[in-house]
């Protein structure tokens, strides 16, 4: 099985081909995630992007995502971490601090120790859906990270972000999971 780990940072998952715009040992490809032109059409069985698409505008995501279905075959699986605006605005109801959900909105990544970049939209359920469906795929389903990374116990990334911070028990997950499949 092909697999594509997009905007992986640091993170590295056994199994998966990893691209980014980082410098780590893993990166087998340093690129910017809407740049798969070193990957054939259709010959990808499923992607993982996690806390990086919300960096593309809502213009550019549609660009992006042309890009992810060309390279995924048919009924290949997309899967999908962003920040959930609902889940956010839970957590400041809550907590009365809008610092607690800064990060998640705004994001901050320092790219190459000279430039930072910031996330420059944020999702709902409703929004990230409609922009799979109207740009070509189906299917699109919450999935859950304690499945999903099963055979990966030792791995965490912001798919898994609570508020409180780490407590996955009785915490409010901040992340908006979601994967569909290329018509």
């Amino acid at each position: 099985m092909n697999k594509l780990h997009l905007g992986c940072g640091k993170r590295y998952l056994e199994g998966y081909t990893h691209i980014d715009l980082a410098d780590f040992p893993h990166i087998d490809y340093k690129s910017s995630i809407d740049d798969l032109s070193m990957l054939k059409n259709n010959s990808i069985d499923l992607i993982y992007a996690s806390h990086c698409f919300e960096y593309f505008d809502q213009e550019e995501a549609k660009t992006v995502l042309h890009e992810w279905r060309r390279v995924l075959k048919k009924n290949g699986v997309l899967r999908l971490a962003v920040p959930d605006f609902e889940k956010l605005i839970k957590v400041y109801k809550i907590s009365n601090n809008l610092k607690n959900i800064l990060g998640p909105i705004f994001g901050k990544w320092n790219l190459n120790d000279t430039k930072n970049i910031y996330h420059k939209t944020i999702y709902d359920r409703r929004l990230l859906t409609n922009l799979l469906e109207n740009n070509g795929f189906h299917n699109v389903v919450d999935w859950d990270w304690k499945k999903v990374f099963i055979n990966h116990p030792d791995y965490d990334d912001h798919s898994q972000a609570y508020y409180p911070h780490m407590d996955k028990e009785n915490g409010i997950l901040i992340s908006l999971n979601l994967e569909c499949k290329k018509f």
